[in-house]
């Protein structure tokens, strides 16, 4: 059973500024975090000290929520590594 991935403003405008090739990668992520977060083969990691998590896909983090009664994923931000914990 899949999950619905809500894209908050912000973080759908930083994935349309990304140049021709990294789109299309983020998309495949997130479309497999919508299939199944839980998939080892993601990186995901929970984020200390928060509700949130981060995927990492390549050098870049897609920081988000997810809540498990509802089966609702919310990315909030996409950021390049240096700038995504701040």
């Amino acid at each position: 059973m899949t999950w619905t991935v809500i894209i908050h403003r912000d973080a759908r405008k930083t994935l349309e500024r990304l140049g021709p090739t990294h789109p299309a990668t983020h998309c495949r992520e997130i479309q497999a975090l919508g299939d199944n977060p839980d998939d080892p083969a993601l990186d995901v990691k929970g984020l200390a000290g928060t509700m949130s998590y981060r995927l990492r896909v390549g050098g870049w983090r897609v920081l988000f929520r997810r809540e498990r009664v509802v089966r609702i994923i919310t990315i909030e931000k996409i950021k390049p590594r240096g700038d995504a914990y701040k």
